[in-house]
């Protein structure tokens, strides 16, 4: 397995577009499959579902097959109403008249401000102006408030097969998934039953998406999907064998990679910031504390003013419901021990200072009670922060 420059899976096209959603940057694209491929989702647990989430969501929970994929950003469809309903149907309905698919095999993903009707006029024009090529337009059409997109692409071998598994994703503000504060999607030429793709999906947002914070507010529009159209003719892939582990490791690597992208493009971000917890009971409470110690605002700020201040983590990790021996924690900075056995130690605070300027912090726990381990990250919480979200709207 190995990382390689951006690319399509075989079988795969899209394009990406300016239709006047923004004032100057794409903002409209789609992702074609040349054949309905598996699919498998997971998205938002905001109790305000977007229409267009609403729509994937049902869609792919019914027959976990996908065809194509349309997408917007700067305006959410969220808190729409039955216009928003309507007009996410209309999209897909759109869509597939223009490839002769079936309705049921386009999904519908928006991103931007919650409350904004979609210009349907626009919508509408932006799908007949849309193309098949091999660009990688689509990944900044789906951007809002991000820096840059966010792609990865894989190689790797099943039974002989070389295949290909790429991912983007968009997400900057509103980050905390519980599934899953951002739009994620990842292709793949492989062949695996959509129930398979599913089961492996939801296992791995666990540990990858579901543990990243930048601000923690969770959005209404969210979702992962993976589609998976076997165009590499390698067999398909099943559930505890050789082929399903080495699909798994790939799968693996696309979410975190994107996962950690997300974290260091927060909003206004300077640095990334990577928790790990070992020592703990279960793995359910390490990742839980990994989680709280990168979503606090008070560890957050301190990384941001390079301030080596263990007082702030040992107190998150105190606050947290998850059982720990409060005489046994060991913290490091950045491979620095400043914490053993819930006791300071001695440093140079210049040295620490120097290392916390890195543009990634990663903070070990070892909470010396059990044998579980869990990774979460996030980002420092900067002036910008405040600045970017204090005129989103404007």
């Amino acid at each position: 397995m190995k990382e390689i420059d951006f690319k399509w899976p075989q079988g795969f096209t899209s394009d990406g577009l300016h239709i006047g959603l923004r004032k100057k940057k794409l903002d409209f694209g789609w992702l074609v499959s040349e054949t309905p491929a598996a699919c498998a989702g997971v998205y938002t647990t905001n109790q305000f579902c977007a229409a267009p989430t609403a729509l994937c969501k049902k869609i792919v929970s019914e027959n976990h097959q996908l065809q194509a994929l349309i997408v917007n950003s700067a305006i959410a469809n969220s808190c729409t109403g039955q216009q928003g309903i309507d007009d996410a149907y209309a999209e897909q309905d759109m869509v597939a008249a223009k490839l002769g698919i079936r309705p049921n095999l386009v999904g519908v993903a928006s991103t931007g401000l919650i409350g904004a009707f979609l210009p349907m006029d626009k919508i509408a024009a932006g799908i007949d102006q849309l193309t098949h090529t091999t660009s990688a337009n689509i990944c900044q059409a789906i951007l809002t408030t991000d820096t840059h997109p966010k792609t990865i692409t894989l190689e790797f071998e099943i039974e002989g097969h070389t295949c290909l598994m790429t991912g983007f994703a968009k997400g900057s503000g509103m980050i905390h998934p519980k599934m899953a504060t951002m739009l994620g999607f990842v292709t793949t030429d492989a062949t695996i039953d959509g129930l398979d793709l599913q089961a492996l999906l939801n296992e791995e947002v666990n540990q990858t998406f579901n543990q990243i914070t930048v601000d923690g507010d969770t959005s209404t529009n969210d979702m992962v999907l993976v589609m998976a159209n076997g165009h590499s003719q390698a067999p398909q892939i099943l559930p505890a064998t050789p082929a399903y582990q080495s699909f798994k490791d790939a799968l693996h690597q696309v979410l975190t990679h994107l996962a950690q992208e997300i974290a260091r493009d927060g909003e206004g971000a300077t640095k990334l910031v990577e928790a790990n917890v070992n020592g703990a009971q279960t793995a359910r409470g390490a990742q839980q504390i990994a989680k709280e110690i990168v979503g606090s605002n008070l560890v957050k700020a301190a990384i941001f003013g390079q301030d080596a201040n263990w007082g702030r983590i040992i107190s998150t990790i105190g606050a947290s419901s998850v059982p720990i021996n409060p005489q046994t924690v060991d913290i490091s900075l950045n491979g620095h021990p400043v914490v053993h056995h819930s006791l300071g130690l001695a440093f140079d605070e210049a040295v620490l200072k120097a290392t916390l300027s890195a543009d990634k912090i990663t903070i070990d726990v070892d909470l010396n009670n059990g044998s579980a381990q869990g990774q979460a990250w996030g980002c420092d919480l900067t002036y910008d922060y405040v600045q970017i979200n204090a005129s989103y709207r404007s």
